[in-house]
């Protein structure tokens, strides 16, 4: 899974985006119309591991997510792609 590490919060703690695609599963991809209600999709489900829209000019349609543990996150939106409960 892509991601790409961004400047850390204002508190120190690190973050990472990743594209919003990597959090809908194979069917919301098929029955969710238009890319802006991909991401909406997407970004509400983020939600659940602490994750919101990224705003930076550097990397459109992104989702960041603070991390100190780059794999947990991984397996977090792992889960969220497989509609697992977390």
């Amino acid at each position: 899974m892509d991601y790409k590490r961004v400047n850390n919060d204002i508190n120190g703690n690190p973050r990472y985006v990743f594209h919003f695609l990597n959090f809908l599963t194979k069917k919301e991809m098929e029955n969710t119309k238009g890319i802006s209600a991909k991401y909406e999709l997407a970004a509400e489900k983020s939600r659940l591991i602490g994750g919101k829209k990224y705003r930076g000019k550097d990397f459109g349609g992104g989702i960041v997510i603070q991390s100190y543990n780059i794999e947990n996150t991984i397996n977090d939106i792992k889960r969220l792609q497989t509609d697992e409960a977390l």
